[in-house]
Parts: structure tokens; sequence; C-alpha cells
């Protein structure tokens, strides 16, 4: 396969995922924003937090002078200039399908054509608040809706690996900006840990990456912090957790080297990180740190994506 067309593939699957992961975040941040706070408390500072995990606050605040629900909303749904932007990531996500239209199934290209087509269509002044919640299922299901027309119609080759290596980087990526939410929202009312308000935002965390009622099953009891976590980073069987992606992100790598017959430093990478998964010990990230650990992750799981196109000539 041709480096570009392996570019072209990996990124495909991450604009997808991202345009999932930014209504993910937009859900934490509307959900937390609903608890009721009194009026010094910075009211704002649940959408500042989501655009900092988001990654986006730098060119938000370069246009606006201040974090609102409005404008946050718009930057992260459908401000072209924001390139994570879930109109940019569906627009460019098309843009490499359609450039590598015969390295997709029909059932892929049309679930991307569609959702593209559909989403430029909404006018970001008709997203009220009671609209927000169903607009940001309709982008889930549509991600869905790709993801299951790629399980169930490609052929377990370069194209499947280099689609879920994208997929799960960018999942992983995603999962850990979520916890982080909850660190910049939480740290400065250290008092309120343990508090009825505190369980509500750790629920909106669980909900907001499909987790609240599988929590309940694993564990059989209310929300303990230690153990969300636990749950979204080390519990293999948890699909969206840090361990998950990266169970699948060293199979899809191994199944790239007996295709190509080579191995390359991201396989090296890739299994330390998920070796460190599987030892992790919960306790031992809360000493060092939550944010911290989530800091150093992101930075690994970025250093893998550069590492994957070096290796496969992205640039070629």
């Amino acid at each position: 396969m041709l480096g570009r067309t392996a570019n072209d593939l990996y990124w495909l699957a991450r604009y997808v995922e991202r345009a999932e992961s930014m209504a993910r975040l937009i859900e934490v941040g509307y959900r937390i924003a609903l608890l009721p706070r009194d009026e010094d408390e910075g009211y704002n500072e649940e959408w500042r937090s989501t655009l900092a995990s988001a990654g986006c606050a730098e060119g938000y605040l370069a246009k606006y002078e201040t974090p609102n629900a409005r404008d946050v909303i718009n930057w992260l749904l459908f401000d072209t200039s924001n390139s994570s932007s879930v109109l940019s990531c569906l627009t460019a996500a098309r843009r490499n399908g359609r450039a590598q239209r015969t390295a997709l199934t029909r059932d892929m290209w049309v679930a991307l054509n569609d959702s593209w087509m559909e989403f430029s269509k909404i006018k970001p002044e008709d997203v009220t608040a009671n609209h927000l919640p169903d607009l940001l299922d309709w982008i889930r299901s549509r991600s869905a809706l790709f993801r299951g027309a790629m399980l169930n119609t490609i052929l377990r080759a370069d194209t499947y690996y280099f689609i879920q290596i994208g997929t799960f980087l960018e999942r992983a990526d995603n999962t850990s900006r979520i916890l982080d939410v909850k660190y910049f929202v939480l740290l400065p009312e250290i008092e309120m840990v343990g508090s009825s308000v505190d369980n509500v935002q750790w629920g909106a965390i669980l909900r907001s990456v499909s987790a609240h009622r599988s929590y309940r099953w694993v564990y059989k009891q209310n929300y303990r912090p230690w153990r969300i976590a636990e749950y979204l980073i080390f519990n293999r069987a948890m699909p969206r957790s840090l361990r998950a992606c990266y169970d699948l992100i060293n199979t899809s790598l191994d199944g790239l080297a007996q295709l190509c017959g080579a191995r390359h430093e991201c396989h090296d990478t890739a299994e330390e990180i998920r070796r460190f998964l599987c030892e992790g010990d919960i306790n031992a990230v809360f000493q060092s740190g939550l944010h911290e650990f989530l800091v150093d992750f992101i930075s690994k799981n970025n250093r893998l994506g550069h590492q994957v196109a070096e290796a496969y000539h992205f640039n070629g």
C-alpha cells in the first residue's frame, strides 16, 4: 500500500472518531454545566475545562473573549477555523474517503458521505439547549454507523489495520481528555470531593463514554473516583478504556508487521505502553497525580502516532 493511501485511511478513521470525541466532550461540559452553582463559583469554568481538555482553548480565546456555552458549542461543532470541530472533522474524513474511494466499501462510503451531507445542512443558530442532546446523540450514532459498516464489510488486510490504528489512537486520546475534564472542574474545590455534586460529575463522565451501566455491573457500588479512573484506564473489558484501545492497537500493528514482513520502532513503543497499562496500579496513579498521568499518557500516545506515520511513510 502507498504511504499516501495509508495516511488517508489512518486519518479518515481519526477524524470520524474525533468528531464523536467532540460530541462526548461537549456532553460532559453540558451535563456539568447543568449542576446548581453559586454565583461566585465561576459559572463558565466547566466550558473552559472542556476547551482545555479538547486542546482547543488557544484557538478559541484568539477569537472570543471568554468561554460561554453558545460560543464554545459553536466552536466545537461548526466553526471551520477550528480544525477539530465536528464539521471540520467530517469534511476532512469525507475528503480522505473520496481520495481513497476504491479502498472503501460502498457501505463505508455511504455512511461517511451521508453524515457529512446531513451535518452540513444544520444551521448553528437552530441548535438550542433543548436540541443539543439529540444532536450529540446523532453525531455519536453516525460514527457508530461508519464503524459498523467498516467492521462488517472490509477485508482484514492493511486497509483494516490502518483504520483500526487511527481509530484507537484517537479513542485513547479522547478517553484521557474526558477524564481530564474532571481534573479541571474539581481540583479548585477540594472540599467537594465525595459530595453529591462530586458524584454527579463522575456520573457525567461515565455517561459520556457510555459506561454508566457497565460500571455498576462491574463494581456493584456507588461512584468512587479511583474505581472510575481504574475502569477507564486499566479495565480491558471496557471498550473505551486505555487498556482496551492499546490491546487493539497492538493487534493491528502486529497484523501490519506480518503483512509487511518487518517491525518498526512504533511496534516497540505500542507494546511498552500496553505493558504499562497491563501492570498499572490506580493507587500509584492517584498518588503521583491523575492529571499528570493523563498528560504523560497523551504525550506518549501522540509520539506513537508520529512513529506510525514515519514507519509507513505517511508523507510519501
